[in-house]
């Protein structure tokens, strides 16, 4: 029982009026059911469509609980942060690398004119290189000592030597003539140094003589079968050092020449023919 309200006081009374006017309202009860009149009634149970075979699915596949626990891990992790593209701080180029850049320009460009200088230089002058020609020989003796094999031989050279360019002057530094036989050196003979101007030829007399020059025996038998059948055949082999002058400019090379002579026997061998090739 609680205490009257004639001996509450009037502010007890406000709020217990207060607090009955926020509280929900009550359902009203439902009226008591007699037991006997309830029927019991058996649950009905839910019909299943009719199955089409045809339709029929396989059955489902069991999955794999270490791959279920790899899906949950990866779930579980946090999400990772986008990368950042940190950007490094530009380096100054230092003075050297630029002096050095400036030198290697002006470099190439040298090279550049100097190629375009000497193109169109080459192409104002066409520089030719000489040609040389055995214009007469004669072969005033022939004879082996016995019994080794010694070879002996005197020869009369004639060459020209001839500068067919129009404006390029040709200096001949030095020059060297050699004769032989079978691909066996006999006589060789330098030359001294001599100016060819251009458009210019010039005659070289040269005397060539060996002497008890050792010849292998099959090579010594050739020589002799030539000389008895009046075609004796030899070969000529001239080095020369080419100094080439045109203007304010020159430049050097190498000119190599081939002969092939065939002279009769002597004592009063002639040259029957000639064969030159200048490289």
């Amino acid at each position: 029982m609680g205490t009257p309200y004639h001996l509450q006081s009037p502010r007890t009374i406000i709020n217990k009026l207060m607090n009955r006017k926020q509280l929900p309202l009550a359902l009203p009860q439902p009226p008591p059911v007699d037991p006997s009149k309830v029927i019991e009634q058996p649950p009905e149970l839910p019909q299943l469509p009719p199955v089409d075979p045809s339709n029929e699915q396989p059955p489902a596949q069991l999955v794999d609980p270490s791959k279920i626990t790899e899906q949950t891990q990866a779930l579980r992790q946090p999400a990772r942060a986008p990368s950042k593209i940190i950007l490094q701080p530009r380096h100054r180029t230092s003075p050297a690398m630029w002096c050095a850049a400036i030198v290697c320009f002006a470099f190439s460009i040298l090279l550049i004119v100097a190629g375009v200088v000497i193109l169109i230089i080459f192409l104002a002058v066409k520089p030719r290189p000489p040609s040389f020609d055995t214009a007469n020989a004669i072969l005033n003796s022939i004879y082996v000592d016995s019994p080794a094999p010694y070879f002996n031989n005197d020869m009369t050279l004639v060459a020209n030597i001839s500068n067919p360019n129009k404006k390029i002057n040709l200096v001949f530094r030095s020059a060297t003539i050699e004769l032989f036989f079978q691909d066996r050196p006999m006589a060789v003979q330098a030359l001294p140094l001599f100016l060819q101007r251009h458009g210019q030829s010039q005659v070289l007399n040269m005397h060539l003589v060996s002497s008890r020059v050792l010849l292998p025996p099959e090579v010594a038998v050739k020589m002799v079968n030539q000389v008895r059948s009046n075609r004796v055949v030899y070969t000529i082999k001239g080095t020369f050092k080419v100094e080439a002058r045109f203007g304010f400019g020159h430049y050097s090379y190498w000119m190599y020449t081939i002969c092939e002579l065939e002279l009769t026997a002597p004592p009063y061998g002639v040259l029957v023919a000639r064969r030159c090739r200048t490289k």
